[in-house]
């Protein structure tokens, strides 16, 4: 796992994606856990001095316009 702060960039065939028959076809949608997990990431990235930060920053509030809040 990179250090706090870095952020690594993560090849396809680095990710363990769930098991599936090979004739399936992923979607292209996340649950609502992963989309607010990711929410959850980009935010803290949103508020880092990364470069990327804006970019989180702009994503985490499209993603966060896509979905209920937890309240």
């Amino acid at each position: 796992m990179a250090p706090a702060g870095q952020l690594r960039h993560l090849h396809v065939d680095e990710i363990d994606f769930a098991p599936m028959d090979d004739a399936t076809e992923r979607l292209a949608l996340l649950t609502l856990q992963e989309a607010r997990a990711l929410l959850q990431l980009l935010l803290t990235i949103a508020q880092d001095s990364h470069p990327l930060s804006p970019q989180a920053d702009r994503l985490a509030r499209e993603i966060a316009a896509r979905i209920p809040s937890e309240n």
